[in-house]
């Protein structure tokens, strides 16, 4: 097979490819990228594979970065853009079920194809377009399946976040993960738990992220993985419920999480031990915090203004989603008009500072900052109109 036309993204890059060529060396783009355009999708980063060993290219480019030369890899930067070019390898055991115990480099493409984890990843090409298969990966394309390279219990002995990555990709391109693979997958679920979870949170999101998450939550059930997912041993009824009604991934990492908290029915002092258990940042946190709260409330009925005033513009989108998955009614057009409605968006927008209520003669500590809060709140709700001389009145009041 030969691709006629490639993406800008690889037309660009052929030049590199073609002067580690005229140096006597093999290379080829290769990866997700070359998958992707074969199916047609939009493709992002561009990945060199090559015969040639860490120090011979450096030799051929100006500017190279060691972005990961122990493994093979260096960074080639041409006119502004950087390639990841690593040199062919083989691996030995892995006995972490992570990261092989040695990486030894090859001159030959067919050693390091054969180390990937699925067909449909195993392809290579040649920078004139035409695609090197030798593990029939472009069949498994056309018939949209999922099929580990070689033994596939031997390839998630070797890295089991692959597991996770399966269930990934059949959620992203809505493909079947083959019987033989999905029986390695329920074999070898356990070893998912050694596997950092800031791995396993990579493909999750990226699982619900995508096209079909049916697919890859329904697939996370039968094999058991979900069971070695932090926090989701107690919700398995939850997370099949989410599976049959989940009929498009959700819009964003927030949006995830969201999904998650909620429909686990997990209180607000609950979500942020989960969420920490998943190693999510602090911004993330406070963020679900909110989302989760707002979609609960969506799903039970309607928001007052406080409350949608406390969920403001940056995250109605993604709370009136999930409650849209939980079963209410899409309201995303009618809050945006009320949040627009309402006397301010955020609490800077006060007429009135704290400075203001001391030269009123509030002294200053924590129950300035508590009728502070009370005059938003009143504000918000319409109880006292914006303006300084309402708010001072009403504040020398309390």
């Amino acid at each position: 097979m030969k691709l006629e036309h490639l993406p800008q993204e690889f037309e660009l890059a052929r030049p590199v490819l073609q002067t580690i060529e005229q140096a006597g060396y093999e290379a080829y783009f290769v990866g997700g990228s070359v998958r992707d355009t074969i199916l047609g999708k939009t493709i992002h980063d561009v990945d060199i594979a090559t015969s040639a060993y860490p120090n011979e290219i450096k030799s051929l480019f100006k500017r190279t970065v060691d972005t990961g030369i122990e493994h093979g890899t260096v960074m080639i930067l041409d006119h502004g853009t950087g390639y990841e070019t690593t040199t062919f390898r083989s691996e030995s055991t892995y006995t972490d079920f992570r990261r092989p115990d040695q990486v030894t480099f090859v001159r030959s493409l067919t050693e390091d194809l054969k180390r990937r984890d699925f067909t449909i990843n195993a392809l290579a090409m040649r920078e004139n377009g035409e695609i090197i298969d030798l593990f029939d990966g472009l069949a498994d394309l056309q018939n949209k399946q999922i099929r580990a390279v070689g033994n596939a219990q031997e390839r998630f002995h070797e890295d089991a976040l692959r597991m996770m990555r399966a269930v990934r990709f059949a959620s992203q391109l809505d493909f079947t993960i083959v019987p033989d693979t999905l029986a390695a997958i329920t074999a070898h679920a356990q070893l998912l738990a050694k596997i950092a979870v800031e791995r396993t949170q990579v493909e999750l999101i990226k699982l619900l992220m995508g096209q079909t998450p049916q697919r890859g939550l329904t697939d996370m059930l039968t094999t058991g993985l979900w069971q070695y997912c932090p926090d989701f041993a107690a919700h398995e009824s939850a997370l099949q419920s989410l599976a049959d009604r989940l009929t498009q991934g959700v819009s964003s990492e927030t949006a995830v999480w969201t999904l998650l908290t909620t429909q686990f029915a997990l209180s607000p002092t609950a979500v942020t031990p989960f969420m920490k258990h998943w190693k999510t940042s602090n911004q993330m946190i406070n963020a679900v915090q909110t989302t989760s709260k707002t979609a609960t409330l969506l799903a039970q009925g309607d928001l007052d203004d406080w409350h949608l005033y406390q969920c403001g513009r940056e995250l109605i989108s993604e709370a009136n989603e999930v409650a849209v998955v939980l079963g209410a009614p899409d309201r995303l057009a009618s809050l945006t008009d009320r949040l627009a409605a309402l006397p301010i968006q955020r609490k800077k927008e006060l007429a009135v500072t704290g400075r203001d209520l001391m030269q009123a003669g509030i002294q200053p500590g924590p129950q300035l900052g508590a009728i502070l809060e009370d005059l938003e709140y009143r504000v918000v709700t319409g109880a006292v109109a914006n303006e300084k001389s309402a708010l001072v009145a009403q504040a020398t009041q309390s």
